[in-house]
């Protein structure tokens, strides 16, 4: 008759498997790479980081955390 449980079962077990393969993408399938090689990538992750550091400095002098 119902086969609500068993549905929900289904649902959340193929769940599981498509967050396992997400995991399993390499890094040139992800969205955010598309397009990019390694030498573009590590450029612009070595760009946001040097921005994060000059935000996290500027807080610092100004004395707010």
């Amino acid at each position: 008759m119902t086969r609500g449980n068993q549905r929900d079962l289904a649902r959340e077990k193929n769940q599981k498997r498509q967050q396992e393969m997400q995991k399993k993408k390499s890094s040139n399938d992800k969205n955010s790479n598309k397009g990019m090689t390694l030498e573009q990538r590590k450029q612009r992750d070595a760009e946001l980081m040097r921005e994060k550091q000059r935000k996290a400095m500027a807080r610092q002098t100004t004395g707010t955390t």
